[in-house]
């Protein structure tokens, strides 16, 4: 399961062996309370003094039980909506809310309290997947790669990438023999909804209607990509709080929602540059695919198909969920779950914590 937005908890059901068997099964969002968001957004705030990856100081600790609890819940009505039971789930995958991410700092930290999730939901947890590939000098993200290279066995075209567009980007490049580069392209969706919640008091931009309205501010985009993340090689990764909006304050609510609509579509399409050969298809799942003025955008940038998940019979609002479960059974397997091509880690690497009820 995945809580990796502020949006709400992603729960699906697979059956894996963690290799080449992908069965995918149901799955369901719970979303977040206005309530719960804005515990969300403390701790975010509250993680920016963090020093080391086990302080809880102030607002996140009462944050990680309150999000642990929450996904307890998720799980518990999932199961009873899909007529399972507990005993029936070998095991969870909980990825947890990632609230700090400086790799350069050897710290990552996602809230979520593995072993009292394990103990609520009388079910096996592995969690905390990132910091074995910190620790090990990675960036920590992504981590679906490997599990997007097992859903690409249904897609003929190689190269291929999968885009992943939530609060960040990502993309995982897949080559002819299978061969795997990824990392973040730029920024998701986490700059467009900060915008229209500060502007519109709505958190994302439905449908596109905001930047539909409004033009791209090209000297603002500009400065945008000049950002020293565009100047990086790959593998790299992101926090969210990356990028400065000071450049975009001046603009129209309408303006500023295109221009960052049209940095995250340049952004994807730069990275083609850093891939060994150009990708034949992009798949694009995540909530960023429901954008459509961002689709178009990439449509526009990019000279190959752009297809949504559901285009390639994927389902794109579960696939990360899909992924944590996929990846929990490889590190229960001491499979690698990060490779030196998508996190730059200098060797392949497994992760992890389980947690028994």
């Amino acid at each position: 399961m995945s809580g990796t937005s502020l949006d709400g908890i992603d729960v699906a059901l697979l059956r894996t062996d963690g290799e080449d068997v992908v069965d995918r099964g149901p799955a369901a969002t719970y979303p977040y309370r206005p309530g719960q968001q804005a515990v969300l957004h403390d701790a975010l705030t509250a993680a920016k003094s963090l020093e080391t990856r086990d302080a809880r100081p102030g607002i996140l600790a009462e944050a990680e039980r309150a999000l642990t609890e929450w996904h307890a819940e998720a799980v518990l009505q999932f199961l009873d909506a899909n007529g399972l039971t507990p005993p029936e789930i070998d095991l969870i995958g909980f990825h947890g809310q990632t609230v700090i991410h400086r790799p350069e700092r050897r710290l990552t930290v996602q809230l979520g309290l593995g072993p009292t999730l394990a103990r609520r939901t009388g079910i096996p947890v592995v969690y905390d997947m990132r910091a074995a590939d910190v620790a090990a000098g990675g960036q920590g993200a992504p981590l679906v790669p490997v599990y997007h290279r097992a859903l690409a066995a249904a897609v003929k075209a190689r190269p291929v990438a999968f885009v992943n567009i939530g609060g960040v980007a990502n993309m995982t490049w897949i080559g002819r023999n299978g061969d795997l580069v990824a990392f973040d392209t730029g920024p998701g969706n986490a700059l467009l909804n900060d915008w229209c919640e500060r502007h519109t008091d709505v958190p994302y931009d439905r449908d596109g209607m905001l930047a539909g309205s409004g033009n791209s501010n090209e000297s603002v985009l500009g400065q945008l990509l000049k950002n020293n993340f565009f100047a990086t090689a790959a593998p790299k990764s992101l926090d969210r709080n990356t990028f400065q909006m000071t450049v975009v304050d001046a603009l129209s609510a309408a303006d500023g929602a295109a221009t960052l609509t049209r940095f995250t579509a340049c952004s994807i399409a730069l990275s083609e540059k850093l891939v060994p050969e150009p990708p034949r298809l992009y798949i694009i799942c995540g909530g960023g695919r429901l954008n459509p003025v961002l689709i178009q955008n990439l449509r526009d940038l990019l000279q190959v198909p752009v297809m949504i998940a559901e285009e390639v019979g994927m389902n794109g609002d579960s696939m990360e969920a899909e992924a944590w479960a996929y990846l929990a059974v490889r590190c229960l397997n001491g499979r690698a779950i990060t490779f030196p091509g998508t996190t730059g880690a200098p060797r392949p690497t497994s992760g992890g914590v389980i947690a028994r009820p």
